[in-house]
């Protein structure tokens, strides 16, 4: 089994109940449980400025499946919310889910990036992530902790806030 972590996001079609159903479908995944799911977070729109903020967590996963098989899930539980996906990068989205991290893995496919290619840059998919894996690192070995502290962090709130 294989210690996964999935960011989802969603700012478009009543976020709270996109990433509600992801939950569920997450859990039907074959072969796969979901261990921890943090907070959610409200996070200013990464990209274009003029769309909603985003609903933003973090889930921990254990799966028996490979890395692309696990992508081909995520992938098909976007489609069946609704998700588009254009040409304009980090625009607005009924579902967003990312394989941040697949164990200790280093992949790079023409489908798959892991670890993500810019979660070291995005504050918030790290403040979920360390909320249920603090001590989490990087297969290179950088701690997470390390690399949050230099991001700024001021403008994620939790969802309720």
């Amino acid at each position: 089994m294989t210690r996964v972590y999935l960011a989802l996001g969603s700012n478009l079609a009543d976020p709270l109940h996109q990433v509600d159903a992801a939950l569920a479908a997450l859990d039907a995944i074959p072969y796969t449980s979901r261990l921890k799911t943090s907070s959610l977070y409200r996070t200013p729109p990464y990209g274009p400025p003029d769309q909603p903020d985003y609903l933003n967590a973090v889930v921990e996963l254990e799966t028996a499946l490979a890395a692309e098989a696990l992508l081909d899930h995520t992938q098909r539980i976007e489609l069946d919310h609704g998700r588009v996906r254009k040409a304009e990068r980090w625009g607005p989205r009924t579902l967003d889910l990312d394989i941040m991290l697949f164990g200790n893995a280093t992949i790079n496919t023409p489908r798959l990036t892991v670890p993500h290619y810019d979660m070291h840059n995005r504050a918030f998919m790290l403040v979920p992530l360390l909320e249920i894996a603090p001590q989490l690192a990087l297969p290179n070995g950088q701690a997470l902790a390390e690399i949050l502290a230099r991001l700024d962090r001021s403008a994620i709130r939790l969802w309720s806030e």
